[in-house]
């Protein structure tokens, strides 16, 4: 597939990225504002991917947005403006698929029903199947079966949270991701107001209230001796339904795109440079299709999205979760955009298990020969992939994977063992049909051993790409199980998640692993000799020797992978030549 953008493709640009929440040092992002103004952090980082609880959400840690307005609790403007002037440009999430129930436009559709100007801003499931589906008893079209069985979807059931209109009706729109509807309690007032006998009012309501703390539907309530009072009590239970969730929007509706340009525009005003597209594939829904990542209908929205960004100077780029033998991110990239290296990762924990760059050394120059241009991490608020370097068969044609299925199931099982917790795929029939990522800080996936970690920051770096640093693994962060055993359903990814004091930042500043990782990333961001070309020199398989020229700037990196030191070689143009070695 030729790329739509031609030779116009936007550039990232040549820096080092910090990665964290606004609270994730400190209590709000001015705590970080005042650490990075700390001479230790001279030079070190131009960009600043910022989490989106930096604007106004409710859950997901922020992937539910409610609008892309500052969250003041944690960011005010002062706090951007003074990143400005240290040279930081901002990276920000645009989470495309969907909006918080508690965002304007859902609650004006709640407020208005029919009437709402939003009520094509979302995704009516019964509309969107007219004529590709039969009526279900419950009121929900059931698409054909020809159309159900490609469906992608991310959780048991049809997609669907049904929502109550003024005039009483309930009509069900898409919701691909969380949704939890709730009742505030009656009180014995309120159904005496709706016609309940004075006598009998305490002992409805009790047993109504019970019923719904127990996690009974409204439908199934029984009131036993009290049942003549039923229509009464679930009526006035009815008024005080509230809704949680992330409601899919409909991209067929132009207040969809308004919406997207006037958040772009916003997020350029925040200083914005990169906008990661979260939830992209899921944005296409066409009947007969699988709605991940529909062809040729994505393409089309993401370059409106691109043509829309390139009004506000900024660049886009989809997150891509796929296993490399299907090849979706060489697609992605051959139509102009960044990619995230999810493959690097493992592949690092992988060559440090085995002692080789073998696959190292491929990958690199896999990236160089197919122009990838990619932002590349080794932890992140997510966890470690381990799909992503699998196999995969594409029209009944086995194409490998970065790694074999041995040497995957050795990277996880080595994660495994130092404590990660595993979050999987499953099948319609419910059983495990792959393990997606692990979650735990990169520290501890590697054992805790700081000559890894350093070594691991040190490939990083010299990867092509723009580095992407998670902030607690900076800090040499270990592996919280307290947080992971008390964050419920999505418990796994707090394991990577620890809040660190300004205090504790100030003093971890003293540690020769996190000094010594600023020192490599001060090299990154700031010389000029990873401005130009990148080159791999053949060498033993235990070693990997990389080289950064520009002009007669050079930085090289050689490191022995089985003895776990390396050494960084920095001449500059004044014929100068200095060593830093990491024993």
């Amino acid at each position: 597939m030729g790329s739509r953008f031609g030779a116009d493709i936007p550039t990232l640009p040549n820096a080092v990225m910090l990665n964290l929440y606004p609270d994730s040092i400190g209590a709000r992002l001015s705590d970080l504002v005042s650490l990075l103004e700390e001479p230790d952090f001279d030079g070190a980082f131009s960009l600043l991917y910022l989490l989106p609880t930096c604007f106004h959400s409710d859950l997901d840690r922020g992937f539910s947005i409610i609008d892309y307005d500052l969250n003041e609790a944690l960011v005010r403007g002062e706090d951007l403006t003074a990143l400005g002037r240290r040279g930081i440009q901002f990276k920000f999430d645009l989470v495309l698929n969907h909006l918080s129930v508690a965002s304007p436009q859902f609650r004006d559709l709640l407020r208005h029903g029919d009437e709402s100007k939003y009520k094509d801003f979302f995704v009516d499931w019964n509309t969107f199947w007219h004529g590709h589906g039969e009526m279900g008893p419950d009121g929900h079209v059931i698409p054909d079966p020809q159309h159900l069985e490609k469906l992608f979807l991310r959780k048991p059931g049809l997609p669907i949270l049904d929502v109550r209109f003024p005039d009483g009706t309930e009509r069900p729109y898409w919701n691909t991701f969380y949704q939890q509807v709730s009742y505030r309690p009656v009180s014995p007032a309120e159904l005496i107001a709706a016609g309940v006998e004075q006598s009998a009012a305490t002992t409805v309501a009790m047993m109504v209230n019970g019923a719904v703390e127990k996690g009974v539907a409204p439908d199934d309530i029984d009131l036993d001796g009290y049942n003549n009072y039923r229509s009464e009590a679930l009526a006035l239970l009815d008024d005080k339904r509230e809704y949680l969730g992330q409601m899919d929007l409909n991209a067929r509706s132009e207040l969809v795109w308004d919406f997207y340009d006037e958040t772009l525009a916003k997020l350029a005003g925040y200083g914005a440079k990169i906008i990661r597209l979260d939830a992209f594939a899921y944005l296409h829904k066409e009947p007969g299709k699988p709605n991940f990542f529909n062809k040729p209908g994505t393409w089309d929205y993401l370059d409106r999205l691109r043509s829309i960004a390139r009004r506000y100077n900024l660049i886009v780029f989809p997150e891509v979760h796929a296993e490399y033998g299907k090849r979706l991110h060489e697609e992605v990239a051959a139509e102009g955009y960044p990619i995230y290296d999810f493959f690097l990762p493992g592949l690092v924990i992988g060559a440090l298990q085995q002692g080789t760059a073998v696959t190292l050394k491929r990958w690199i120059r896999e990236i160089q020969t197919k122009g990838l241009q990619t932002i590349n991490m080794l932890g992140c608020h997510d966890g470690i992939p381990v799909l992503d370097l699998r196999g995969a068969t594409v029209d009944d044609v086995a194409r490998p994977g970065l790694l074999d299925d041995e040497r995957i199931d050795g990277v996880m099982e080595g994660i495994i063992h130092h404590g990660g917790r595993v979050k999987n795929l499953y099948g319609p029939d419910g059983k495990k049909i792959a393990y997606y990522q692990i979650n735990a800080t990169f520290f501890s996936a590697l054992g805790e051993d700081e000559r890894k970690l350093l070594l691991a920051r040190a490939i990083q770096l010299f990867m092509p790409g723009i580095p992407q640093i998670w902030y607690l693994d900076l800090f040499a962060g270990r592996n919280d199980y307290a947080a992971a055993d008390a964050g419920g359903t999505a418990g796994h990814k707090e394991i990577n998640r620890t809040g660190l004091s300004l205090a504790a930042a100030r003093n971890d500043l003293q540690r020769p692993i996190v000094r010594d990782q600023l020192a490599l990333i001060r090299l990154r961001n700031t010389s000029r000799a990873f401005a130009g070309e990148a080159t791999v020199a053949d060498t033993a398989d235990h070693r990997l020797e990389v080289s950064w020229r520009n002009g007669a700037d050079r930085v090289t990196l050689k490191a022995d992978l089985a003895a776990c030191t390396f050494e960084v070689i920095v001449q500059n143009a004044s014929g100068e030549e200095r060593r830093l070695s990491f024993a």
